[in-house]
């Protein structure tokens, strides 16, 4: 079938096509004969397709592939001979698209946002602003009631957001140095041999799914720690900050690693020989121009892995614990923002009450704390880039 079709298609396009273009008079200009042979291709596979899925005989599988032939052969014959530029025309039809996807990805982004503000406006109507922001006990199993004064002590947010801050600095404790040193190394102390294996295999530590790392931090760090931490008399709880912290900066050394490395080797070649050639050593080439160049990149990778830290769920879950606590001991228990909504979304409670709407009111806090922080760093890196451009 595929043969008669390509068979069919070639003479219509030499035979006919062409030969009517030749002999048209005052024939305006028509790009249609040179996407006619994919267009014709493209209709009669979509036919083909849909005639095998209807299961027709023989006979009416012929009959309607040959009506279908002559409808695109008389559909093709006739806008020859007008002028249909379909280069044209596809392209405004992908130009379309193209601002359809991005003007859909705005109306996603909004809609989140109008929800998340609508639910933590609701969430406010039970509980004031001040006290859920400036308290700092967080209980919700004790809101069994809507009495202001109950969901006062219930919902003090900054526990959490200490817990949040804490693990995620821990994490970029673990991350920057090791991610910015091993993104030097691959990008000049290396050979390419090495850098095409170690790459991609540090790589693969982004693939991982989270609730691996958090079963690695269980069986493995936990005890690990622990068994370290008791040769100078400490005793560390199974659940605890530090561990947590730890795996979530392993597992997010790839983002920084990789868009570093990409930072570094795409500096010009003129700026680090000019380096060099002025005097400066190679290390000095680095720390004085390489890295001051790429640094607004760089700072771009290290925002990634924040909000990658911050928004991590089952490792602290795994390791780190549910429970909210005022500390800044990192060999404590704590818990983040993201596994409180998870554990407030649980469970059997009515979608208005407090416990539920309070999950909105934290995503609506992370959401503004988020925004801001990435406007702060959009801006260092726009200074930086203008400094070192």
């Amino acid at each position: 079938m595929v043969s008669f079709i390509l068979l069919i298609n070639q003479f219509l396009y030499k035979k006919i096509t062409l030969a009517r273009l030749k002999k048209a008079k005052n024939l305006r200009t028509s790009s249609l004969p040179k996407h006619y042979s994919t267009i014709f291709i493209l209709l009669c596979l979509f036919a083909t397709i849909f005639l095998s899925l209807a299961k027709l005989n023989a006979i009416y599988f012929l009959s309607a592939s040959i009506t279908i032939i002559l409808i695109v052969y008389f559909l093709s014959n006739y806008l020859a001979t007008i002028a249909f530029d379909s280069k044209k025309l596809l392209e405004k039809a992908i130009i379309k698209i193209l601002a359809t996807s991005s003007t859909l990805g705005i109306i996603i982004t909004a809609s989140i946002v109008f929800i998340i503000f609508l639910e933590s406006y609701k969430f406010f109507q039970f509980v004031s602003p001040l006290d859920f922001f400036f308290k700092t006990q967080w209980n919700p199993q004790l809101a069994t009631s809507n009495e202001p004064s109950v969901l006062a002590q219930s919902f003090g947010i900054v526990p959490v957001l200490l817990g949040t801050l804490l693990i995620a600095i821990i994490a970029m404790m673990v991350a920057v140095p090791i991610g910015i040193l091993g993104a030097i190394y691959l990008a000049f102390y290396s050979n390419s041999n090495i850098r095409n294996w170690l790459k991609p295999t540090l790589e693969i530590l982004a693939g991982i799914p989270t609730i691996v790392y958090g079963y690695f931090a269980v069986v493995a760090v936990v005890p690990a720690t622990k068994v370290f931490f008791a040769l100078f008399g400490i005793d560390l709880p199974q659940e605890n900050a530090f561990c947590c912290g730890l795996v979530m900066g392993i597992m997010i050394i790839p983002f920084i690693l990789s868009l570093s490395e990409d930072a570094l080797s795409s500096l010009p070649k003129n700026l680090k020989d000019g380096a060099l050639a002025l005097g400066s050593t190679k290390s000095e080439m680095i720390l004085k121009v390489a890295l001051p160049s790429a640094m607004p990149s760089i700072i771009s990778a290290i925002i990634l892995a924040i909000s990658r830290a911050i928004g991590e769920t089952m490792i602290v879950v795994m390791s780190a614990g549910l429970i909210a606590k005022l500390s800044l001991n990192p060999f404590s228990s704590l818990t983040t923002a993201t596994v409180q909504i998870v554990t407030l979304l649980t469970g059997d409670h009515e979608f208005n009450s407090p416990k539920t709407l309070a999950a909105f009111a934290v995503a609506l806090t992370l959401f503004i704390a988020t925004f801001i922080f990435n406007a702060l760093a959009l801006i260092i890196s726009k200074k930086l880039q203008q400094k070192y451009s």
